[in-house]
């Protein structure tokens, strides 16, 4: 765009904008471009900072409080064109590539979900449906233990959030040894490859300070897109260095890993920890009590304020809290709870607060009741659940609402939903004896900053038939 000598302003730019776009796509498509004339003057306005300001157009000027209410109204409105005045993403009437013939071929309704979840959530909300998930590994029939010359023993596999193997140890020093293995990958939900590795390393180690183990080494499996040699150097360096960070952190060595091509930026861990103690020392899902409470360690809201994010429907401030709660190891506050005499204890990820719960009451026998006013949760949540904007992984979390027997009472609250958001980095929830143990284990975890926004949000009322699930 050549303008006059001497203009020199952003309104050139971006009066310009929509022809350059006009022919980018002609130019393309084949298409005839449009000529564009640019204006040869343009209106300034200088704000003097005593809530007047100064016009200038060419070669007239003028002064006035007025006039500030003008930019005033001028700026506020290109900004709302970039925030609230985007128009929402239309669903896909025509879904088109080769997954349309994968979806036909499947039946049933494959191709309208297809049609009407064409923008999928990463983080732990790209996990498999808990339901799905259960079924399929229903049909296999996988080894539980190893063959007998291991010399190891799974006292702990599948259902809680890591194994617990004891193997036995040769030589003078032979005796049972109890090692933690666990893992978790998922697809980046954030432009930053930095932030995206320590929470993606934070959630990984997640599995294994909920057990109560001390992470000791870890395997990266590293996907970075399609691009330039020179790009994906950058991206695993800024990927991996922000996951050494949470690593160092947590005391924990990273002793190798893989890496592939994909579409999109993926990061997980295979982590290998021990249990102090033994075994016997697991902080498991199976031994919630009768008349315990339960502490949640981190709020809810990751799923939809991201799902949000994602549409540019989130306030900036909202998804700089949820980071830095998200960057936040839990190893300190497994530490806290433990000492405050936890029996069982998980980490609330992507089946939800509903979804893991109902995994501990199956697993322990019992039933809870749950204080829905106590459960923190992220600011923008409640914003972001009004607007109708959820994770694509809640349908599936929420058809465990059949495990909440009053769901037809509660289930108009506006804080609801968040029962069923699937968490990335969440926090631990955990069941500690009520009373004098309980008020000293939140206090101690808001204290020390392990988990600032602590609370007790129900309490294990007894045992019983497992809820539906």
């Amino acid at each position: 765009v050549v303008v006059s000598p001497g203009q020199r302003a952003g309104v050139f730019a971006v009066m310009a904008g929509m022809a350059l776009w006009i022919n980018i796509r002609a130019t393309l498509m084949g298409d005839k471009m449009v000529t564009y004339w640019p204006q040869s003057s343009f209106l300034g306005l200088f704000s003097l900072g005593d809530g007047s300001c100064i016009a200038s157009r060419g070669t007239l000027a003028m002064e006035g409080k007025w006039l500030w209410d003008l930019k005033d109204w001028i700026d506020r409105r290109w900004m709302w064109n970039y925030d609230k005045g985007l128009p929402d993403m239309p669903e896909a009437t025509n879904v088109v590539g080769a997954g349309v013939a994968v979806a036909k071929a499947a039946g049933g309704g494959a191709l309208d979900l297809l049609r009407h979840a064409t923008m999928r959530c990463g983080g732990c909300g790209a996990k498999v449906g808990a339901t799905t998930l259960s079924q399929a590994m229903a049909r296999v029939d996988a080894p539980k233990q190893p063959g007998e010359t291991a010399e190891a023993k799974v006292v702990v596999g599948i259902g809680d959030d890591a194994a617990v193997v004891e193997l036995q140890a040769e030589g003078e020093n032979a005796g049972a040894l109890a090692a933690v293995q666990t893992i978790d990958f998922f697809r980046s939900f954030i432009g930053d490859p930095y932030m995206f590795g320590r929470i993606a390393a934070v959630h990984a180690l997640s599995d294994c300070e909920a057990m109560g183990a001390i992470p000791q080494t870890v395997l990266a499996l590293v996907q970075v897109p399609f691009a330039a040699e020179e790009k994906q150097e950058e991206d695993i360096v800024q990927l991996m260095s922000g996951a050494a960070s949470a690593l160092r952190e947590a005391g924990c060595a990273l002793v190798g890993g893989h890496t592939c091509e994909a579409r999109e930026l993926g990061l997980g861990f295979s982590v290998n920890g021990r249990l102090p103690g033994g075994a016997d020392q697991a902080l498991t899902k199976a031994d919630l009590k009768p008349g315990h409470v339960l502490i949640l360690t981190k709020p809810l809201g990751t799923g939809t304020l991201f799902a949000a994010d994602m549409r540019a429907k989130a306030r900036g401030p909202w998804i700089a809290e949820a980071l830095k709660s998200m960057g936040m190891l839990n190893r300190r506050s497994s530490d806290i709870l433990r000492a405050h005499g936890a029996s069982a204890c998980t980490d609330v990820t992507g089946f939800g607060l509903v979804g893991h719960l109902l995994e501990m009451c199956k697993a322990s026998g019992v039933r809870v009741a749950i204080d829905l006013d106590a459960i923190p949760i992220y600011d923008g949540a409640l914003e972001c659940i009004e607007m109708g904007i959820a994770s694509s992984l809640q349908p599936a979390n929420t058809r465990l609402r059949r495990a909440v027997q009053n769901h037809d009472e509660v289930c108009g609250s506006p804080a609801y939903p968040l029962l069923y958001d699937p968490q990335t980095a969440g926090g631990l929830l955990a069941a500690v004896p009520k009373g004098d143990f309980a008020d000293a284990c939140v206090k101690a975890l808001r204290a020390t900053g392990a988990a600032p926004r602590a609370t007790i949000i129900g309490e294990v009322i007894g045992l019983g038939p497992a809820p539906r699930g």
